[in-house]
């Protein structure tokens, strides 16, 4: 379900041609879908479509936007960046056969983190202007400034989730090439984006995150 709404939102993005004036929002509609599924699908409709050329052109007036909506596309953004990171991390871990202390749960925890920081200040470069070493350096800033408590806070859930999962539940090592390694990683990223909203609502509240979306009526 996971990716066929991904692939229904790529298809509205590419091929419909409803392209986002945040260009960053193209992979993150997608990267929502793998693990909210069809309510991604429904969420895109509601407040990621009307915001393109496309749509404005037909429709002229943008629809109100709940106040809600900013802190949920913003959450959403940085969950982007564990999801995507998570995913490197998985395949490069069991890849290489990493283990720590005896577990590739550990490998997997610190690949997890360090990669969800590396896709946040790449998609933090990749919006910024400027010369390589300046933008370099404001890619960091933003990313610590806007990003990084967000960012911590999911991972801190999805790991503590998986960590719970393996230990407590299974008590084996789970491998990506069962479907249950993957169902229980979509249950976490949920999880992780309901903990990591409220600090992103207090990131935008003091000014550290800028909006995604229109601003709200």
């Amino acid at each position: 379900m996971g990716v066929v709404s991904a692939v229904v939102i790529v298809v509205d993005l590419l091929v419909l041609r409803y392209r986002q004036p945040a260009r960053v929002m193209e992979i993150v509609w997608p990267a929502t879908a793998l693990y909210f599924g069809p309510a991604a699908v429904l969420a895109y409709r509601q407040w990621g479509r009307p915001q393109a050329p496309r749509w404005l052109e037909r429709h002229r007036t943008p629809p109100r936007t709940p106040r809600h909506a900013v802190t949920t596309i913003e959450t959403l953004h940085c969950a982007t960046h564990c999801v995507l990171g998570a995913i490197i991390a998985t395949v490069v871990v069991f890849a290489l056969s990493l283990e720590l202390f005896g577990r590739r749960l550990w490998p997997e925890f610190i690949g997890d983190y360090l990669a969800a920081a590396m896709v946040g200040l790449a998609f933090r470069y990749f919006t910024e202007a400027g010369t390589r070493g300046r933008r370099a350096l404001a890619a960091i800033r933003r990313f610590l400034k806007g990003d990084l408590l967000s960012v911590s806070v999911f991972e801190f859930a999805l790991l503590g989730w998986l960590a719970l999962m393996e230990l407590m539940v299974f008590h084996e090592t789970l491998h990506p090439s069962s479907p249950v390694f993957w169902l229980i990683v979509q249950i976490g990223s949920i999880i992780g984006f309901f903990a990591a909203w409220r600090p992103t609502l207090w990131l935008i509240r003091h000014g550290a995150k800028e909006e995604l979306l229109s601003t709200p009526q």
